[in-house]
Parts: structure tokens; C-alpha cells; sequence
């Protein structure tokens, strides 16, 4: 079986994402808190990380600079360097008890260690169940939306591309980030539900 094309995903219906009312951005412990009892209660919860991009060759790699953790209804937008968030953060990272859901978890690994020390605990790559459906290469998000979901996943490159280290997230930016985890949940519960998926 062969992943969807780009104009075929075109053609879909747009993702059903969160609105910005129900993404929050972590700056203090009583936000901290709230999410923390949400993820817990949720057990599975979509996982992603985004990197400010390196243009230069050899160039030190310093992210992971945010991470993102999604339930069906909410989207937690976790800062690594904010001091007041590194006590959730890797207490929601090292806990074995709420699976992380996500793609590609294995490349997140080792910069999750080196930037907070913390192991990644509990992860399911949803990239292999998908796979399991039949498709020869590797598939990402935006194709799992299309073949799972019916619906196409927003994608844009000057957004993946953005400062990711910035203290101050655009609005698309904090969109982004809340899809990428929330829909790789969702992706990952429709496949769930399904019978030998």
C-alpha cells in the first residue's frame, strides 16, 4: 500500500483540532498542577517535542525547546528552560503510568535526556501501528491523519521551520505544536478501536 499523495490529502476535510481556548502555554504551578491531574486522568496522551532548527552544519543542537502533551480535550505547551515547568516536565516524561503517544519517539530520546536528564518513560510510537496497516515506508503524522482520520493536517514548513526557543509563541506556532500532539493521539485511539490494527 502506498502513503497518500500530497493532492490527495488536499482533497480531505480539515483536521478537527482543539481551539486556542484549550491550548495552554505553562508558566506556574497552579497551571502546572491542572495539567498534570488532566494527563493522569487521560493515561494515554498525544507526546511531541519541537526544536528551534539548526541552518548551520555541525552546528550544536540545543533543544528539545518545547514539549507538548495533548489529552482529547486540552493541549499543554511545556517551555524545557522555564524553571517554574522542569518539575512537571519530567515528572510527566519519567512517569510509566501515562503513555505517550506520539511519532517518531525514538529521535526525542536522546535530546530529552541531554537537555533535561530525564528518560522517556511509557512511549508508544504510533508510526509502527500504522504501518502495521500495510504501508511499506515510514509514515508520518500528516499521512496518518489522511488514512486513519479522513482529514488533512495542516502542515506548514515556515511554521516547522520557526523559532522554537522564542518565550513568545505565535499563535500559529502554539496551533502547530497543539496538533501535532493532539492528533497523533487521536490518530493513535482511532487505531485502537480498530480490530487487528
Amino acid at each position: 500500500m502506498d502513503r497518500p499523495t500530497s493532492e490527495q490529502i488536499a482533497a480531505l476535510p480539515p483536521y478537527h483540532a482543539l481551539t486556542p481556548d484549550r491550548i495552554h502555554v505553562l508558566c506556574d504551578a497552579a497551571q502546572c498542577e491542572f495539567a498534570e491531574r488532566e494527563l493522569r486522568l487521560a493515561g494515554h496522551v498525544g507526546f511531541d517535542t519541537e526544536s528551534k532548527p539548526m541552518f548551520i552544519a555541525g552546528g550544536e543542537q540545543t533543544g528539545p525547546h518545547i514539549v507538548q502533551f495533548a489529552t482529547a480535550e486540552h493541549a499543554f505547551i511545556v517551555h524545557t528552560e522555564k524553571p517554574e515547568t522542569q518539575a512537571f516536565l519530567r515528572a510527566m516524561l519519567e512517569s510509566a503510568a501515562i503513555a505517550k503517544v506520539g511519532f517518531g519517539l525514538a529521535s526525542d530520546q536522546k535530546p530529552l535526556h541531554r537537555k533535561l536528564g530525564s528518560q522517556l518513560l511509557g512511549g508508544i510510537d504510533v508510526s509502527h501501528m500504522v504501518r502495521r496497516l500495510g504501508f511499506k515506508q515510514a509514515v508520518g503524522l500528516r499521512a496518518a491523519v489522511a488514512i486513519v482520520l479522513g482529514q488533512r493536517l495542516p502542515k506548514s514548513k515556515k511554521i516547522t521551520t520557526s523559532n522554537w526557543a522564542s518565550r513568545n509563541l505565535s499563535p500559529q506556532q502554539l496551533q502547530y505544536a497543539a496538533n501535532d500532539a493532539h492528533a497523533s493521539l487521536q490518530v493513535y485511539r482511532a487505531l485502537a478501536a480498530t480490530p487487528g490494527a
